[in-house]
């Protein structure tokens, strides 16, 4: 077993693979001390990610703890998530600032 994706952050559902994976192979990757796999549906390219959970369209695809954006459309488990069937979401970074002056 060779890891062969990287999980960013706990939190997230996605991996991204550091080299690429044929489909039906195992996707390895490290969850805190654990190492974990998810079964490729597809051929993934090199620095891609892998749902790691089904989504379903509209829901929130997160690396890096983060939300990168929104599926388009159904993603199975094990599935390639990039920008065919995912999309970026506007942020409002002005109220997630935190106001280190103290109001002033």
């Amino acid at each position: 077993m060779k890891i062969n994706a990287l999980m960013i952050d706990e939190t997230d559902n996605v991996v991204t693979c550091v080299e690429e994976v044929s489909a039906g192979s195992e996707v390895f990757y490290r969850k805190g001390d654990e190492i974990l796999s998810v079964k490729a549906l597809e051929d993934i390219p090199y620095c891609h990610k892998v749902a790691l959970k089904d989504f379903e369209a509209g829901d929130d695809v997160i690396k890096y703890g983060e939300s990168l954006g929104k599926t388009n459309v159904a993603v199975k488990k094990g599935g390639w998530l990039w920008d065919k069937n995912m999309h970026s979401v506007p942020r409002d970074y002005d109220s997630e600032m935190i106001d280190l002056t103290g109001g002033k």
